[in-house]
């Protein structure tokens, strides 16, 4: 037992890691991270999830749902800076919990991640495709049910448009993180200016009597979930917290930075703040337009509150850039899930082919596989399931990253470099964040969980059956065991020559 404990609390050395990235080209600028993390968060959840939840969960204070997830997420976003500004790694929470926890511990958050990723993917592609058919159909465009939706979903066998525009961004990435970043920073200000220009049109068509009361009474949905009330506020958080963890994208690019001391750190906060305020103000905006339970069922409610309140026109002007800038959200989610990816098969959890770079230093291997599963994840899960998975596995990383914070502070200056930027109130504020992420958690519906909870039991046989032993810290305390035998083989031998000679 002692020796499989130390199997699995092995740690990497963060100079192994340096090493091992330093063949990704450092090409990334505060502006290109700011880009990255708004055009991840800021994505297909803006344009969805306040009417969604809203009708479901909150009513009209699905406003305070986005303010309490960017609460918690800001807690867990300092961690975040502090890691990445110390640790620049390809991998984010799976590399820093290797180097501060251990082999074991790294590969469940990096798991949890995955999870992620796979899924963000699949979602954000399904989002822009009901927001495309939307846009689409007012000039008479429809596409057949068998192509429109996901399996078993409406007569549904493969939502066709998710499966072009995954395509098209793993086609654009295959060829290197700048250029990816131009079109990335030209799109996010097209999506940012989209926003804005929302909730200036819709300003005009507030109806302040949608907004009483703005918190309803409590009462139990059908399905067993909670709406009005605390609880359903709460319900919303957990639903909509997957809003917010695009600033992971960013930490999982860290070894693409230019100096990523300063460039991490400014880059997770700036693109978390810019996001709180665009979430707050469209559901505000949008809650106020039309009643909440009008939402219920719609993933495009942000071009159908313009168009029913007259402004067809500025709708589908909205509706075309959101659709575009949805673009960005998949360019973050593929960069970095390729990354993770990458970084398990360079560890050696995974197949060794993952962690492959091609000749121009990318590690497209790692992106065929994420972009197939992508594509087969969203033909089979429809929207709203998809919605609470990403959330779960999120959320367990952001609890190990929270904690991590307390086993790196005495490392740091000594064989960790000293970060650019410190999570503040230590070391109080890392044991709330780590508090508030399981209490996002455990808000989650038990559907959300017990899913996890299979995608963690694969993720526990891949581990004993073959990450432990095919790493490379396996694979390099072997070497050292052996060579330590060998040293002693060679003393013995020694003395027992002299005692020979004598």
């Amino acid at each position: 037992m002692s020796s499989l404990w130390s199997k699995m609390s092995r740690r990497e050395s963060p100079g192994i890691y340096e090493d091992k990235d330093a063949h990704l080209n450092r090409v990334l600028t505060v502006k290109d991270f700011l880009a990255l993390g708004v055009g991840t968060i800021v994505s297909t959840s803006i344009f969805t999830l306040p009417g969604v939840v809203a009708a479901q969960h909150a009513g009209a204070a699905v406003s305070l749902s986005f303010l309490a997830a960017a609460i918690v997420a800001g807690m867990v976003a300092f961690a975040y800076a502090e890691m990445s500004s110390a640790m620049p790694f390809a991998g984010s929470a799976y590399s820093w919990i290797n180097v501060v926890f251990g082999e074991f511990w790294g590969w469940i958050s990096g798991w949890a991640l995955l999870a992620e990723y796979f899924i963000a993917v699949a979602f954000v592609g399904s989002g822009l495709s009901a927001n495309f058919r939307g846009l689409i159909a007012p000039i008479g465009l429809k596409f057949p049910n068998a192509l429109a939706n996901t399996l078993g979903s409406h007569g549904g066998i493969l939502d066709i448009t998710a499966v072009v525009v995954i395509g098209l961004v793993a086609f654009l990435l295959s060829y290197g993180v700048s250029n990816a970043a131009r079109v990335e920073n030209v799109l996010v200000v097209l999506k940012v200016l989209a926003v804005l220009t929302f909730i200036v049109v819709g300003l005009t068509a507030i109806h302040p009597q949608n907004y009483v009361p703005f918190i309803p009474e409590y009462h139990v949905n059908p399905d067993g979930s909670a709406f009005g009330g605390w609880q359903g506020i709460y319900a919303g958080v957990s639903e909509i917290f997957l809003a917010y963890i695009g600033f992971d994208s960013i930490a999982a690019n860290a070894a693409e930075a230019k100096n990523p001391e300063k460039t991490m750190p400014r880059g997770i906060i700036g693109s978390l703040i810019i996001a709180v305020l665009l979430f707050v103000a469209v559901a505000l905006v949008l809650v106020g337009m039309f009643h909440y339970s009008l939402y219920a069922n719609n993933a495009e409610p942000v071009g159908w509150a313009l168009r029913h309140a007259g402004h067809g026109t500025v709708a589908s002007i909205v509706q075309a850039i959101a659709v575009i800038g949805m673009f960005t959200a998949l360019i973050g989610m593929m960069m970095a899930g390729s990354r993770l990816l990458y970084s398990f098969g360079r560890d050696g959890m995974l197949s060794g082919w993952l962690g492959k770079l091609n000749k121009h230093n990318l590690p497209n291997n790692a992106l065929i596989v994420l972009t197939v599963v992508g594509i087969v994840v969203g033909a089979v899960c429809p929207f709203a399931f998809l919605a609470q998975l990403i959330s779960a596995g999120t959320l367990i990383a952001f609890m190990f990253v929270s904690l991590g914070i307390y086993a790196i502070r005495p490392r740091e200056g000594k064989d960790i470099p000293m970060p650019g930027f410190k999570m503040p109130l230590y070391p109080v504020l890392p044991a709330v964040a780590f508090l508030g992420a399981l209490a996002v958690f455990w808000g989650l519906d038990i559907q959300a969980k017990t899913y996890a909870g299979i995608w963690f039991a694969i993720g526990l046989i891949i581990y004993f059956g073959y990450g432990m032993r095919h790493s490379y810290l396996n694979k390099k305390n072997v070497t050292d065991v052996k060579k330590s035998a060998e040293k002693a083989a060679e003393k013995v031998d020694a003395v027992d020559y002299e005692e020979k000679e004598d």
